[in-house]
Order: structure tokens, then C-alpha cells, then sequence
């Protein structure tokens, strides 16, 4: 696997869940998915890809910048803070759309590195953002879903106006709103 292309809302990958990877009968190489999922990540400047964004349906993703990168396969958020921070964040599934988002300023996650070893993340501020945001993804939930009613109805606009959200409607693909299944704490969605 070399670099991948980049999907972009509405495309329904982005909103069904990923299956779990899985290490006895991998579909893919986890090294070479990793490497993949990391150069596509680099070429648009990106600090977080999931699987799905490569149009691949497993539970894999990859966050980092410059020559530092992690793989996460199988990723849960098993914990979040009361506390919740709203900040402007975007996706690179999403060109140029960027809304403040309410997340949990502390997550911890559990899964796997790309050996199938049992790892545990905590993380706080941006890497608690990028862990929600990513393992997201992975349960069919992009940004937008999190967004207030009001802030998601700008976002549509804003989204139902771009050439890369009318390319994707004239393939007939149609965008799809979700409910987060992780705990928000009361906020947002």
C-alpha cells in the first residue's frame, strides 16, 4: 500500500463503523496500512487519519506530525473528563471547514500498536481532541455530528456550497448526520 486517496464527506464510509482489524487474519499488512494511512496523512498536512478516510473499513488509525507518527488499531475510548474544552477543529475529510468543538480535554483510549501488543493512550488538551476526533471516525461519527444545531446548520451551508461537496452529490452520495455513542458529558451531542 502506497499513499491512498483522501475521502470526502458525504461518502457513507465516513459515517458507518469500521470493523475490528484483525491480527489472526489481517486484511491488509498492519505495517504497510500504517505507511499508508501516514504518507496520505503527510501529503495534506493532516495530524490524524483514520482507516475509513482511505476508504478501508477497519478500525485503524494514525496521528503525529513531521518523522513522529503512531498506528492505533482497534481504538475505544474507555474514559473522559467532566471537563470540556470548544475549539476550532477541522478534518481532512471536510476541505477548509473548521468549527469550534466541544471535546473532553482528558481521554484515555485502549487498542493496539501494529504488532497486535495491548496499548493504553492518555492523553490531555490536543492529543484528548485528536483520540476523540479519530476513534470517532472509526464509529461512523464525523466533527459536524458534535456540533450544535445551530453551528452544524453554518457547517451544512458552508458544506452544501463547496466544489467538493457538489462533486460528490452529482455521484448521487448524500450527507448523513449521527449521534456520538461515546459519553459527552451533556455536551453537544
Amino acid at each position: 500500500m502506497s499513499e491512498e486517496h483522501l475521502v470526502k464527506y458525504p461518502d457513507p464510509i465516513l459515517t458507518t463503523p469500521c470493523a475490528d482489524f484483525d491480527f489472526k487474519n489481517p486484511p491488509v499488512d498492519p505495517n504497510k496500512c500504517a505507511s499508508a494511512l501516514v504518507e496520505t496523512c503527510k501529503k495534506h498536512n493532516g495530524i490524524g487519519l483514520s482507516a475509513n478516510q482511505c476508504g478501508y473499513e477497519y478500525r485503524v488509525f494514525v496521528m503525529g506530525s513531521g518523522d513522529n507518527y503512531v498506528a492505533f488499531y482497534n481504538p475505544e475510548i474507555i474514559s473522559v473528563s467532566e471537563k470540556t474544552n470548544n475549539i476550532e477543529e477541522g478534518c481532512l475529510s471536510f476541505p477548509e471547514l473548521r468549527y469550534e468543538t466541544r471535546r473532553a480535554m482528558k481521554a484515555v483510549a485502549k487498542g493496539f500498536n501494529m504488532y497486535g501488543e495491548p496499548v493504553t493512550v492518555e492523553g490531555t488538551e490536543f492529543l484528548a481532541r485528536a483520540l476523540q476526533h479519530e476513534t470517532d471516525h472509526l464509529d461512523g461519527i464525523v466533527f459536524i455530528d458534535r456540533l450544535s444545531d445551530d453551528l452544524r446548520k453554518e457547517a451544512m451551508k458552508e458544506i452544501r456550497n463547496s466544489d467538493w461537496f457538489l462533486e460528490s452529490q452529482s455521484r448521487g452520495l448524500d450527507p448523513k448526520i449521527r449521534i456520538s455513542p461515546h459519553r459527552t458529558n451533556g455536551q453537544a451531542f
